[in-house]
């Protein structure tokens, strides 16, 4: 296991900080420069934040919280749902890489929480309107059942006995936001 270098607390200022830089810009301020990327590939990554987002093309954490190469381990999936894959992806990140955040990232106008309201798809889509259709029961409004998938997906993630030993032994925190795609701010939840 490998020492955690921010607290959770200085890893969540970073994410807070990085969107309000985001607000303003016009391409994204994060570092993606030759030198950082060879540096990685000789040192590793030590990266500040694990977040868990949806696959959406306009939600893209590196530079909705303007981090460069190496700073956020970014799973992303559709509905931004939790599954064996995910918390495996998550435990590795917070175990190894000492990641001190994780932070599950919905988004506003959401295609999977849309269907998971407005409709009942087929095919492999069923899989996640249907735990999306578990986390936000009856729940019509968009943002509220965006909020409530949100927290379903901490409760699946904090539900992982090795997160939930490093959240008491290591102070890591699990947390979850909402990013309004229309003017870029982020609720942090």
């Amino acid at each position: 296991m490998t020492a955690m270098l921010l607290s959770a607390a200085e890893a969540l200022e970073r994410l807070k900080a990085g969107n309000e830089r985001y607000l303003t810009a016009e391409r994204c301020p994060g570092d993606i420069s030759s030198r950082l990327r060879l540096y990685t590939a000789a040192h590793g990554q030590s990266p500040y934040a694990i977040v868990i987002s949806c696959s959406d093309s306009r939600v893209i954490p590196e530079s909705i919280f303007s981090a460069g190469l190496g700073q956020l381990f970014v799973i992303r999936v559709a509905g931004n749902v939790i599954d064996d894959h995910q918390l495996g992806s998550i435990e590795y990140a917070a175990s190894h890489l000492g990641t001190p955040l994780i932070l599950v990232l919905g988004h506003t106008r959401c295609g999977a929480v849309d269907a998971a309201i407005n409709s009942d798809p087929e095919g492999y889509i069923k899989f996640i309107t249907d735990e999306i259709k578990f986390a936000i029961g009856g729940e019509e409004d968009d943002y509220q059942a965006c909020c409530l998938n949100v927290r379903h997906s901490i409760e699946l993630i904090e539900h992982s006995l090795q997160i939930h030993s490093m959240e008491e032994s290591e102070g890591l925190r699990v947390i979850g936001a909402v990013y309004h795609i229309d003017s870029g701010k982020v609720d942090f939840l």
